[in-house]
């Protein structure tokens, strides 16, 4: 087990109570445990489970959640013993995701990762039923049947679900095509839940999508335009929340949404700086995008710009202040995204850092083509523009792949 520190604690304990939250769960009670050698039976010692009991019946509590992994036999035989419902970590996420996805593609992913989950709980519970087993090892017996009915059963489920899934990730890879050859730049919002994506996103694009003060308020990813200064326009992807431990089935079964991100020009990083644990959650972030192939540091993915959100809630007269909000390193911007304050200089530096990869050229045109000239206006930025005779001397700015797309140009 993790060794982690009295605050930590707190915050881990917070979170899993906003977890419960999120699903219309109210905690009666929470509490932390130290378990200095996991139990293969039930994960805590026997004096450990009957402090449970006890708190569970002093608080006519009917759900035991646990914030950690259990094996399907340490969460069959807390049942036993506790005579509730028990969820891990990992369970409780999964249940989220189920009651909140919306789109038919969303639905399909958290049902491949339930699946994936259930399958080695589900058979490796059913030891009653293995001890049914006749003959000699060769000859199965009704337990086994019955096992082997559950995996045939939950196999074909997954592999039509990653069917299923295969066509829209090809659909979803068309329309990210026909994006990149578009002009308007694609920039993610990803970070912590809660952090404030969906508030930012609202703000910027006049949506309403949904956005409480809830884990995991947005699943299905939303992509809108927004007006983005040197551009005609621009495309703003929400995205699904990140979590400490997320569990990997869920990477893996919502890899195809999440490869919005990779595909972006510039992911936007909202932390919730009034957090007292925002430099940890910062990191699970990291650790996530990188998993995803976006590392700045491995020079791996789009650039990524933080957005220190929530500096609403941080008092200027606090002691800690200078701490809470240091001086801002280089694509670091402090905002508000409920107040507006800062937001205007977060666009400012998308949009400069959209650019730095940008060349000037100067090119000639005739005076009267006006199609091209459009082009030019609505793909990048036109610095100067001399007549000479019958042309047009222009000095213009564009992406390195914008400039391919012009001398491809008919």
């Amino acid at each position: 087990m993790v060794s982690l520190s009295q605050s930590a604690l707190e915050h881990r304990l917070a979170e899993a109570v906003g977890l419960a939250l999120a699903i219309g769960l109210v905690a009666t009670a929470s509490h932390s445990f130290s378990v200095r050698k996991a139990k293969p039976a039930t994960l805590f010692g026997s004096g450990q489970v009957d402090q449970i009991g006890k708190m569970m019946t002093d608080n006519e509590a009917t759900i035991l959640i646990v914030d950690g992994s259990l094996s399907a036999i340490q969460q069959r035989n807390l049942e036993e013993k506790l005579d509730v419902k028990v969820i891990d970590r990992t369970g409780l996420i999964l249940e989220i995701f189920g009651a909140r996805a919306a789109t038919a593609e969303g639905r399909l992913q958290v049902e491949l990762a339930h699946l994936d989950y259930q399958a080695g709980r589900l058979v490796r519970s059913w030891t009653h039923l293995e001890r049914q087993r006749g003959g000699f090892g060769f000859l199965g017996g009704p337990g086994e049947t019955q096992i082997e009915s559950d995996r045939r059963m939950i196999r074909d489920r997954m592999a039509k679900l990653r069917k299923d899934l295969a066509h829209l990730r090809k659909t979803r890879a068309l329309h990210r095509e026909r994006r990149q050859r578009a002009p308007w730049p694609v920039i993610a919002l990803v970070g912590y839940t809660n952090a404030g994506k969906s508030t930012l996103f609202n703000r910027l694009t006049g949506a309403d999508v949904f956005a409480e003060d809830l884990l995991f308020a947005t699943l299905d990813p939303t992509m809108r335009e927004f007006a983005l200064p040197g551009y005609d326009k621009a495309i703003l992807s929400d995205t699904v929340g990140f979590v400490s431990d997320l569990p990997t089935q869920l990477v893996a079964a919502f890899r195809a949404t999440l490869e919005e991100v990779s595909a972006a020009d510039i992911v936007v990083h909202v932390r919730d700086i009034s957090h007292e644990a925002t430099d940890a959650q910062a990191r699970d972030v990291r650790n996530i995008l990188a998993e995803l192939g976006v590392s700045e540091e491995a020079g791996e993915g789009p650039p990524v710009i933080e957005a220190w959100n929530k500096i609403d809630k941080i008092d200027p007269e606090d002691p800690e202040y200078a701490r809470i909000l240091p001086p801002f390193p280089k694509k670091v911007c402090a905002i508000s995204a409920e107040t507006g304050a800062g937001v205007e200089t977060l666009v400012n530096l998308v949009s400069k850092t959209l650019s730095e990869g940008h060349k000037s050229e100067q090119i000639t045109i005739a005076a009267a083509d006006g199609k091209r000239m459009a082009w030019l206006h609505e793909n990048g930025r036109v610095l100067n523009s001399e007549q000479q005779s019958d042309d047009l001397i222009l000095t213009v700015e564009m992406s390195p792949r914008n400039w391919g797309r012009y001398y491809a140009l008919d």
